[in-house]
């Protein structure tokens, strides 16, 4: 490993020199254990704590198929992912592992008595397997999440519509919270150059996601003028969603739950916000019953922000807890686009309330190769920043993920893993120094 992070470290390191390293047979990663499924057996959600299910484990180096690439990960970062992988909620990720190990004898890598976790990286091209021309050894790279065999016509318009898509690191093995990483080559996007290295692994899953959702046909298709509710908008998705519709001339409304939060939203540049907490929505009377009034409250607050317009689109991720409000607050054909259920994903709403007003629920989930592509070049030209608000060493990726379990961050958490400090990996000064503050905004934050 350490020849590898001097070749990384050295300016001068050619592709060749990559190329001829040595691997390891074995490298560091964040795990969680077959036989543990069980352990948070009779607790709640909110009782199961990642710092005991996560693990870190010396793991063998998996074989490199046709079409793959192993990376030197040098930052990865914590989703939302990470957390029901730690928890075994829904289900255990190895469900997920048994089925894409039934695919093929190469899929079979996948199915082991342990998960190598991790949905984004930032890091460099060790090697490629047959068949890669776009890629080679020494390319600084990131990665998006999505893994597709597209061996079906269905995947050929959208690959996430592919049969055998699945979200790496979550529904495959070998993700990005280790030394090193295996994934297909059309998982690869090239690393914003002005970022350090945990401010370019950081992005990934989120952006994309938060891309798709709002500015891509395939899910609400905003436009400028648009009013958009943002539900969590300072946290790790909502805060790139606060981006997209600020830089796409929309008129974000942002919901929050703390003054902290409202002000990093101010400071995003949002003026519409709602601090749910300070003005005591309760949407749910019990746990059955939703009360419209709150629903009819929450509808005024926003059209006191607005000048009296109700939302054309509703970004939604919370799920359960919020899903009936959301319905109701829409414009009369407008639409709900929704990515996640955070909260619940039993969603209970008043369907006259869709119907009779012509609204759409849009579900969204991740991108394609093309909108991730899109998203991260948005990224590299600096027109939208990463939310990195702080950084754990690999050795504590526990403690990262139960601070996203509790709500306890800001933004998104960065995960250093071959990189030895933060604040490494910049190659573009000058746009860096450009766009200082809005990198930093997050800082300290959480």
């Amino acid at each position: 490993m350490k020849q590898i992070l001097d070749a990384i470290s050295a300016p001068e390191s050619t592709s060749e020199d990559f190329a001829h390293l040595a691997l390891p047979e074995s490298y560091r990663a964040i795990t969680v254990h077959k036989d543990e499924v069980d352990m948070f057996e009779g607790l709640t959600t909110r009782e199961k704590d990642p710092r005991k299910s996560l693990h870190l484990d010396e793991v063998p180096l998996p074989e490199l198929g046709p079409g793959e690439a192993l990376v030197a990960v040098m930052a990865s970062a914590v989703n939302y992912n990470s957390v029901w992988t730690s928890i075994f909620e829904p289900v255990s990720t190895f469900a997920f592992l048994e089925r894409y190990g039934k695919l093929s004898p190469l899929a079979k890598r996948h199915d082991l008595p342990y998960h190598v976790i991790g949905s984004d990286l930032a890091g460099v091209v060790l090697r490629t397997g047959a068949g890669v021309n776009a890629w080679k050894p020494g390319d600084e790279v990131v990665a998006h999440c999505l893994s597709v065999e597209l061996e079906s016509p269905d995947g050929h318009d959208d690959t996430m519509l592919d049969p055998e898509q699945r979200i790496w690191g979550f529904e495959t093995n070998f993700g990005g919270m280790a030394e090193i990483a295996l994934v297909k080559t059309n998982q690869l996007m090239p690393k914003p150059k002005h970022l350090t290295w945990e401010e370019a692994a950081s992005p990934g899953l989120v952006n994309s996601t938060a891309y798709r959702q709002l500015v891509s046909r395939n899910g609400a298709g905003m436009k400028q003028g648009d009013n958009v509710l943002i539900w969590g908008a300072s946290g790790g998705l909502g805060s790139y969603a606060t981006q997209f519709a600020l830089a796409g001339g929309a008129n974000p409304i942002c919901v929050v739950s703390s003054p902290q939060k409202a002000e990093i939203c101010r400071r995003m540049g949002a003026e519409a916000i709602i601090d749910r907490n300070a003005e005591d929505y309760r949407f749910w009377k019990d746990e059955h019953t939703q009360d419209p009034r709150e629903w009819k409250r929450f509808g005024k607050r926003i059209r006191e922000l607005t000048g009296g317009e109700d939302v054309d689109i509703v970004f939604e991720h919370p799920g359960r807890e919020t899903f009936g409000a959301s319905v109701y607050v829409t414009r009369k054909g407008g639409t709900i686009v929704t990515c996640a259920s955070t909260s619940g994903y039993m969603h209970s709403y008043d369907n006259r309330y869709l119907w009779m007003s012509l609204k759409r629920i849009v579900g969204s989930h991740f991108a394609n190769y093309r909108e991730a592509w899109e998203a991260n070049r948005l990224i590299a030209k600096g027109k939208i920043h990463p939310t990195v608000s702080r950084s754990y060493s690999l050795e504590e990726a526990g403690q990262a993920a139960h601070d996203v379990h509790r709500n306890v961050h800001q933004g998104k958490v960065g995960v250093l893993c071959l990189a030895p400090r933060e604040g490494l990996g910049v190659t573009d000064p000058e746009l860096r120094a450009k766009h200082i503050d809005a990198i930093n905004l997050f800082r300290g934050e959480g």
